[in-house]
């Protein structure tokens, strides 16, 4: 009997279930690996992502046979259907092992494969709570809160906490000190990049050669793609950037596309790194003094936190929850969302360094791209493919819960405790950006009025009614009350002008 193994692309980790010597015989397995065509033509991928991910894979491959593994890689693939049953076919495969897909919609797409083995589920081992954890925490909770799912994972896995299970530092969340705007002359220390060896140039010549519609640029490529470059990247971080990521976490300066951010996201979520000695080497940073505690505490809370909530929510909401949209809006993604063509330096900003990179920080995410299309009124699932294609770290379980709960609020208010939308004023406070604008963001009407105004209080207009119900946005709602029905109207035509030259 031959034990197949079949790794996917973004379970890149020697801690993968199926490869514990105790639980199989090596000689008596083979692990299978595949490149899909098929599935990189779902929407139009970043070049870079697809480079990114089929190197670490190809990497990953050569670490395994260099252990000892019998491994098979197929490159482009017409599909994942094909491929896998015709190598069970091949080698008599009786049973295939795979570890849970993070992805729900994923392991949907593996259930329904027609092989001729016996598919055999292992309990994915990247992330720290179990989707069964995460439904016994959730359950007797009305509302689910981050806040508290955050608190009770310090407490399980012991992060942060005095001999008397109390935070450190006397407080559990340091948030309102990580909040700086940028000052004058900000100079962030650069990210930690890699130049590619000969498997990723020829990955990269691959995707090059590729005729599909991709997005993005190819090059120049300076991600990691092994395990000993993401610990790099990760050591690069705790010592260089940590100490000040937390002010300026929320900041934003134009041509400065990562800040003091980690940028560990992308490997992370391929398996390079494992969360827990993420959470541990940040925290022993504040121990030896490398770091104070709210940028510590901020950083373990991305990951403890948040990424782990996000994965959580993924599987727990319905199968419905893609299809979220509360607020009913259908507007299409406007082209230049693709060509990064606008005169909106902020928008402006964003798209470029996606477009080179895959990248763009929370911040950017959540308060200008996000919050444009929700007060823009586009369409939610378009967004959400939008930066599924272009981001890359992105995947169904973090983009589903994250723009349509969070930045979008297309759930209704089952993630986020309000709408996270907001005018230029916000923009103008947090970044640089308006400075290189030739709109003025302290102006609601006329030609040189930022858009993001218009579009907000038109926004509010629009769904006060609905707004009326989420309680954190009250005092905001009674401004757009005390105003003469006149200028509620100009808002209105202002923001269709917007609207109808974005179509």
């Amino acid at each position: 009997m031959t034990v197949g193994i079949w790794i996917l692309g973004d379970q890149l980790t020697l801690q993968h279930p199926a490869l514990n010597p105790e639980s199989v015989d090596r000689g008596q397995a083979r692990i299978l690996l595949v490149e899909s065509l098929e599935h990189v033509q779902q929407r139009p991928y970043h070049r870079q992502k697809l480079v990114l991910v089929w190197s670490a894979m190809r990497h990953f491959a050569a670490d395994l046979r260099s252990q000892g593994w019998t491994v098979d890689y197929l490159e482009q693939a017409p599909s994942f259907a094909r491929a896998v049953s015709e190598w069970c076919q091949q080698y008599q495969i009786t049973e295939l092992q795979v570890m849970e897909p993070a992805d729900r919609s994923f392991h949907a797409i593996v259930s329904g494969l027609a092989l001729p083995a016996k598919l055999h589920w292992l309990p994915n081992r990247q992330f720290l709570w179990s989707t069964t954890e995460f439904t016994a925490w959730a359950k007797p909770y009305r509302q689910l809160r981050l806040e508290n799912f955050y608190r009770e994972g310090r407490k399980r896995w012991q992060v942060l906490l005095t001999e008397d299970q109390e935070p450190v530092g006397g407080q559990w969340n340091f948030d309102p000190e990580n909040r700086k705007p940028p000052k004058s002359g900000l100079q962030p220390p650069p990210a930690a990049q890699f130049l590619p060896d000969s498997i990723t140039q020829t990955v990269i010549e691959t995707v090059r050669s590729l005729e599909l519609p991709l997005y993005g640029t190819l090059e120049p490529f300076h991600w990691p793609v092994t395990r000993s470059q993401a610990l790099e990247a990760l050591d690069q971080f705790l010592t260089v950037k940590l100490k000040t990521f937390g002010p300026y976490q929320d900041a934003m300066v134009s041509g400065q596309a990562t800040m003091w951010h980690s940028l560990i996201a992308p490997v992370l979520n391929l398996g390079l790194l494992h969360p827990l000695e993420v959470i541990h080497r940040a925290e022993q940073a504040f121990y030896d003094n490398q770091a104070p505690i709210a940028s510590v505490e901020g950083f373990i809370r991305q990951i403890l936190g948040w990424r782990e909530y996000m994965h959580g929510l993924h599987h727990y909401f319905p199968d419905t929850y893609p299809q979220s949209n509360w607020f009913e809006h259908d507007r299409s993604l406007p082209e230049f969302f693709w060509t990064g063509k606008t005169d909106l330096h902020c928008l402006q900003q964003c798209f470029q360094q996606i477009e080179a990179i895959g990248y763009s920080h929370h911040i950017q995410r959540l308060m200008i791209l996000a919050n444009f299309a929700l007060i823009a009124g586009l369409d939610p699932w378009q967004v959400k493919e939008w930066f599924q294609a272009t981001h890359l770290d992105a995947y169904d379980w973090v983009m589903e819960t994250n723009v349509l709960g969070m930045g979008l609020f297309a759930d209704g208010g089952k993630l986020a405790s309000k709408p996270y939308a907001a005018s230029a004023n916000y923009i103008n406070r947090m970044s640089n950006y308006c400075q290189s604008c030739r709109y003025d963001p302290k102006q609601r009407l006329g030609d040189r009025a930022c858009p993001f105004n218009a579009l907000y209080w038109d926004f509010l207009d629009r769904h006060e009614q609905k707004l009326q119900a989420q309680g954190r946005i009250g005092l905001i709602l009674k401004q757009l009350q005390k105003m003469p029905d006149s200028d509620r109207a100009a808002i209105r035509d202002q923001a269709a002008h917007w609207q109808a030259s974005w179509t």
